[in-house]
């Protein structure tokens, strides 16, 4: 058995007296999309945080493709080929979106993926394509609704050419026919299709998500958090199935 793609190991994070991530130990395969569930606050998009750096552990090891990445900068984490989308979303509101996208284009790793990358705007206008917006790419990005705003996010992270993409809740803000369209989008890209086609296969995925029935259609498997701590980690069909989970969700009785 080859190294994990992702390994994580007694990782911790406090905020003042909250232990937000607590001993959090897991690892994933090149060719997973593992989902992370949980009540509000249990720790899910700190974890992500910490996979780019944007905060630092307390304590842990984050190693990816067996290098120890606790200590980069973020751009490092990118340029290692680790994306990232979050829900507090910061465009550059007062341009097109294309051009948005146009400086992930140009992120050192970006570059060096081949020489059709180097013609900035048509990848680009791929990357808007692939997230459904190509259609608005001379808006503003002030001018965008939320949802689009998410697929926007989307866009500018797939375009740094990604092995390891992290979705924070990416169906938000969606309507139902546009989260369809994007879990559609999601597994077509995992697949190495359309927006992957310099590569035979498409980058790994950290889902996080609060639309569970969604959400289960598209990753092979669940991680679930509850104040810092891993509760669960299985097929979706045996979570949704665990005791410590439904208590976690409904209260203790719950079913």
């Amino acid at each position: 058995m080859g190294q994990p793609f992702l390994e994580i190991e007694e990782l911790n994070k406090g905020f003042g007296g909250l232990r937000a991530v607590d001993r959090v130990g897991f690892t994933m395969g090149r060719d997973e999309i593992l989902g992370m569930i949980g009540p509000n606050g249990a720790g899910k998009t700190t974890i992500l945080r910490l996979i780019t750096a944007i905060l630092k552990p307390d304590s842990g090891l984050i190693r990816f493709r067996g290098k120890d990445i606790v200590g980069l900068k973020t751009w490092d984490i990118v340029n290692l080929g680790i994306a990232c989308t979050f829900q507090n979303m910061r465009p550059f509101r007062r341009l097109p979106i294309i051009a948005n996208v146009m400086v992930s284009c140009l992120s050192p790793r970006a570059m060096k993926r081949g020489e059709w990358v180097k013609k900035v705007e048509a990848k680009a206008m791929d990357a808007l394509e692939f997230a459904g917006i190509s259609d608005m790419a001379l808006e503003k990005a002030s001018t965008l609704s939320q949802g689009d705003l998410k697929r926007l996010e989307v866009a500018r992270a797939v375009a740094t050419e990604p092995e390891l993409l992290l979705l924070d809740e990416p169906f938000g803000g969606l309507s139902p026919a546009e989260t369809d369209l994007m879990a559609k989008s999601i597994q077509r890209l995992h697949k190495g299709g359309r927006f992957g086609r310099l590569h035979s296969e498409g980058p790994a995925m950290i889902i996080v998500e609060h639309k569970l029935q969604q959400l289960m259609k598209i990753v092979d498997r669940i991680i679930v958090l509850n104040f810092g701590t891993i509760i669960a980690d299985g097929a979706p069909e045996e979570v949704v199935k665990n005791r410590e989970v439904i208590e976690a969700y409904l209260g203790k009785g719950g079913a």
